[in-house]
């Protein structure tokens, strides 16, 4: 379960180093309402408050969200401080990250 995690992560690097992720609230927010973002992650030690606005504004949009990642794991995964909100607005890294992530669950 560790590696297909690691996996995931790795994954989330190599989008962002090809431009396919959003990062932070705003730019995430907009991309959403733009209809730009195929799937959002939002840390798990976010604050309640705001781990409920995003998963509502996803179900609205119909974007399927995951949150089993935590700040740390996210900021590392894509080199930038304090990460909570990652959007993918890729198609094909979504397919690849969905299968990482369903050998996770």
């Amino acid at each position: 379960m560790l590696l297909n995690k690691e996996k995931v992560l790795k994954t989330l690097g190599l989008a962002r180093r090809a431009g396919k992720v959003a990062s932070g609230e705003d730019n995430v927010l907009k991309l959403l309402r733009e209809n730009k973002l195929k799937f959002v992650f939002i840390a798990s030690d976010a604050s309640k408050k705001q781990i409920d606005k995003f998963t509502k504004k996803c179900f609205y949009y119909n974007v399927d969200v995951n949150n089993d990642f935590t700040c740390e794991e996210l900021s590392n995964a894509i080199g930038k401080p304090m990460c909570k909100y990652l959007g993918i607005t890729d198609q094909g890294f979504l397919d690849a990250l969905k299968k990482s992530l369903m050998e996770v669950l």
